[in-house]
């Protein structure tokens, strides 16, 4: 759903549509959607369109980012230590 909506909003039914799930299920989801903030809906009539809201996974991705370089760095000693062993047993 988020990839979809990433390219542009979307009512229930055209997000719906890609999904193999009963209707009340997949409002369900979209509810624990815009719950976390992740999706905004807006309501025009009998329609409700939801859209992406970037700002929530903006803050993903640079929590992310950050945690990226020190997890580099202990799998790289981890790899360096394993090469090690593999010496030693030759």
């Amino acid at each position: 759903m988020v990839e979809r909506l990433n390219r542009n909003p979307a009512s229930v039914g055209e997000l719906a549509q890609l999904f193999d799930m009963a209707l009340p299920s997949f409002i369900e989801h979209l509810r624990v959607l815009e719950g976390c903030g992740l999706v905004r809906s807006q309501k025009t009539g009998r329609v409700r369109t939801y859209q992406l809201a970037p700002e929530p996974l903006k803050l993903a991705e640079n929590w992310l980012a950050e945690q990226r370089t020190p997890w580099e760095r202990r799998l790289d000693q981890f790899d360096a230590y394993v090469m090690k062993l593999r010496e030693s047993d030759k």
